[in-house]
This record gives structure tokens, C-alpha cells and sequence, in this order.
């Protein structure tokens, strides 16, 4: 495939994946995907108090819905999309996307942005895969992605990462021709530190770094000409969720700090103009050399 590396003017970014606390990727005692209508649901709490937090900064951001979710809370699709946020898709039933094969990943995909599209009658251009799990395992994935009508994805770590992660991608947006089409992805934003690329702009990555050293790892990608992307999960705005039995590893990567990720959060958005993932692209054209990756 065929990648050419845009050009941006910087900016910032915001995007909430849109799942609940049991949501959780690689965990043994996760719960079954069949028992998931059973557990109480804590996605909304944590989501409203998000969107009123970027209702009250005056933000539109990026949501990134798990089909799940959104056919159990049609709602908060409706909501979002009302306040002028973007919706993406998230996948439907949130798997790794190694996990899938092709034609699973295609049907998930299409799935989930059919559910969306009938939500909010617009198309749904934007996809995210659980977990960012795209890897060199699955060399199919963008094509397959073309194919489902998606035309952005927000799903390349590139950098060593728990699900997977594609070093060597490129760390600022690029354009991925396909044989079904052409793919904008914007990559996980990572900074080099000690010659090793590194993330501290989402998840728990974002909860555990000292606020001054996340703001200042953030002006520092946009002072190399690439956008910053912030992410985050409703669950982490929600300190009183339930809590799975984890390992004290996963137990830390999953809920420590949550308390003041709310406050976090808030000064960013004071620190930083954020917007849609598709604002934050606009007028963005092609540069730098293009590569041929097999």
C-alpha cells in the first residue's frame, strides 16, 4: 500500500471512545459479551458529564461510539450529535481487530456505522478500533476498512503498545491508498523521548503523567507541525464505577488516578483550542515522500 504523509497546521484534538466500564480489552475476568445486558451501565453518567464539561469550555470534540452502546443508548448518539460533535465508530462489539480475521472485522465495522448513520441520518465517515489494535497481522485491515465506506480511522499506534501497536507507522497523518480506497488515518500522537516514541495524551497514559509534563509533551508535537490527539473513556470521568478483579499491572494501567482525570481534562481543554478530529484535518494536503509499504 501506498502512504503519503500530509501536511497540517498543528492544533488539537479531542475524541472520547464511547464504552462502558466493563469494556476492558485482554482481561481474564472481563465479562462475556453475553452477559453484558446483565451488568448495570455506567456510560452515560461518565459521558454527560463529559459533554457538559465541552458544552461548558464551548468545544466540539470527536466520539467514537461503540455500536453496542449506541443501539442500548440511541440517546447519547443523539445528544452528542446535537451539540455538534462528531460521531465516529468504534466497532460494534469492541474485539482486537487480530482477533477478528477479515471478513469478522468487515461485518463489526460495517455494523456499527449502520447503527450510527440511522441515528444520526448523516454518514459516518470516522473509525477507531478497539484498543488500537491494528498490527502487522492484519495487513488487510485498511483495505477491509475502505470496503465498509469508512474514509478516516484513528486506529495506528506507532509505537510497542499492550494491544499490539505498528511501530515504524508514521506518527503524523497520512493518506493509505488501498485497492477499495483511500484511508486518512490519524495516528495515536506519540513524542520521542530517550529515542523511544511515547504516548501521554489519552487513556491511562494521560491519568498517571503530572498535568505540566502532559501539556508540555503536547506543544511540543504541535511545535513539530503535527496536530496533538487526546483521548479518553467515558469510565474515567466516572470514579465511582464498578471495579473488575484485576491483576495489580492491569489494576494499575486501569483505574489509578482516576479521581482527577476530570480536572485534568478541564485544563486542557483551557490550555488548548481543541476540536473535531475532522476540523483539526481540514485543509490539511499531501507532503513529504510517499512509501510503499508491503
Amino acid at each position: 500500500m501506498k502512504t503519503e504523509v500530509l501536511k497540517t497546521a498543528g492544533g488539537a484534538a479531542f475524541s472520547v471512545d464511547v464504552e462502558d466500564w466493563f469494556h476492558l480489552l485482554e482481561v481474564e475476568n472481563a465479562p462475556a459479551a453475553a452477559d453484558w445486558d446483565d451488568l448495570p451501565s455506567r456510560v452515560e453518567r461518565g459521558f454527560m458529564r463529559l459533554l457538559d464539561l465541552f458544552s461548558q469550555k464551548g468545544v466540539s470534540v470527536t466520539c467514537f461510539f461503540l455500536g453496542w452502546v449506541a443501539e442500548r443508548h440511541p440517546h447519547l448518539v443523539r445528544e452528542a450529535w446535537a451539540r455538534g460533535h462528531e460521531i465516529g465508530s468504534h466497532g460494534h462489539r469492541h474485539r482486537l481487530v487480530c482477533s477478528m480475521g477479515a471478513d469478522l472485522f468487515h461485518d463489526d465495522a460495517l455494523r456499527s456505522r449502520h447503527v450510527l448513520e440511522d441515528l444520526i441520518g448523516e454518514p459516518v465517515r470516522w473509525h477507531r478500533a478497539a484498543g488500537f489494535s491494528v498490527t502487522e497481522n492484519a495487513p488487510w485491515f485498511f483495505e477491509e476498512l475502505a470496503r465498509t465506506g469508512y474514509t478516516h480511522d484513528s486506529s495506528v499506534f506507532p509505537a510497542a503498545h499492550g494491544h499490539g501497536g505498528l511501530p515504524g507507522a508514521p506518527v503524523a497523518p497520512h493518506r493509505i491508498a488501498t485497492p477499495a480506497g483511500k484511508i486518512i488515518e490519524f495516528p495515536v500522537s506519540v513524542v520521542s523521548v530517550l529515542g523511544r516514541p511515547l504516548c501521554f495524551f489519552g487513556g491511562g497514559y494521560l491519568r498517571v503523567s503530572p498535568y505540566l509534563l502532559v501539556r508540555s509533551m503536547a506543544r511540543r508535537v504541535i511545535a513539530e507541525g503535527r496536530p496533538v490527539a487526546f483521548y479518553l473513556h467515558p469510565r474515567e470521568v466516572d470514579p465511582g464505577h464498578p471495579r473488575l478483579p484485576l491483576s495489580a499491572k492491569r489494576r494499575f494501567k486501569s483505574y489509578t488516578c482516576i479521581d482527577g482525570t476530570y480536572l485534568k481534562v478541564s485544563r486542557l481543554l483551557d490550555d488548548f483550542p481543541v476540536t473535531t478530529f475532522g476540523a483539526c484535518l481540514a485543509g490539511t494536503s499531501a507532503g513529504g515522500a510517499a512509501r510503499a509499504n508491503a
